[in-house]
């Protein structure tokens, strides 16, 4: 593994646990079983649901995506508009593996992840069907090409959402955004949308139990959601930056980590993490999507 790679000082004892009411075992379970089927019902109805015209398929994946997010018992509160159609690159914090579907129910597009996900039982092969990107983060010489293959996709009128970030944080504090991916934008000439997310409790607090960070495991993340009662999953869809407005992806990536931290020092959040733009990779969050 690369001692460049972009780390969190976030670890799961100290950052993802649930300060809310508890739901109960049984109602976990029950919560799980609803987002296992609803998993394997998406595997079984891609292929059919990629033969749908574009209007229809977005719909499509915005109502599953909003279903197994649902099913876990998060709720979800979306504010801001798409925009016109075309490509363009989505760009937004990272807290968790749920963010994923998060941002698919309310702008669906394909994902850059890494390539770790695309080994996960069912979520790695619902991902690959749904058209994922997947990076091998430890091949840096593979990056240039990964770069031009963004640029491919955006230039044809898609749009990828990627978490430039690298690596997942609790919520209560962020990293910087990376460049690479935003020269994707550049060479295609398509707007970047900035996108900020949280997870919130009843009285407005950071909600951690989403957060997915560290050594943490699939499995102890499900539970810890299912057992969570009352949190919310926000999701705001900034305005866009046009395509031209900056002349190289590093002011790029500062104009839209910009546009997410000023939507994020308008929520109740108090910040207990210093950012920090890389460490030895053995601290990092080793087993996020990002």
């Amino acid at each position: 593994m690369s001692v460049w790679l972009p780390v969190a000082p976030c670890t799961p004892g100290a950052c993802a646990r649930h300060a809310g009411r508890a739901a109960s075992v049984p109602h976990a379970v029950l919560r799980l079983a609803a987002a296992t089927l609803l998993l394997l019902l998406g595997v079984v109805a891609a292929p059919p649901v990629r033969l749908l015209a574009p209007g229809h398929r977005e719909r499509a994946v915005r109502t599953w995506c909003r279903l197994l997010v649902r099913a876990l018992g998060v709720r979800i509160r979306i504010s801001g508009g798409p925009g016109p159609a075309g490509g363009r690159l989505v760009v937004a914090n990272h807290i968790s593996w749920l963010d994923v579907p998060l941002v698919a129910a309310a702008l669906p597009s394909r994902m850059l992840a890494k390539a770790e996900v695309g080994r996960w039982p069912v979520v790695g092969p619902l991902a690959a069907s749904a058209g994922t990107l997947f990076i091998d983060r430890d091949r840096i010489r593979a990056l240039p090409g990964t770069v031009a293959t963004l640029a491919d996709i955006l230039r044809a009128g898609s749009r990828v959402t990627v978490y430039p970030e690298g690596s997942t944080w609790c919520g209560r504090g962020r990293g910087p955004f990376r460049h690479a991916a935003f020269q994707a934008a550049l060479d295609a000439g398509v707007p970047v949308q900035p996108v900020s997310l949280g997870y919130r409790l009843p009285d407005g607090s950071t909600a951690t139990a989403p957060a997915f960070v560290g050594d943490d495991r699939l499995t102890s993340s499900l539970w810890r959601i299912a057992r969570a009662r009352g949190v919310t999953a926000e999701i705001r869809l900034l305005p866009r930056i046009p395509a031209g407005r900056h002349p190289d992806r590093r002011s790029l990536a500062r104009a839209a980590q910009a546009a997410v931290a000023s939507d994020s020092a308008n929520r109740p959040a108090a910040s207990v993490h210093h950012c920090v733009s890389s460490m030895p990779a053995a601290a990092s969050s080793a087993r996020t999507p990002s």
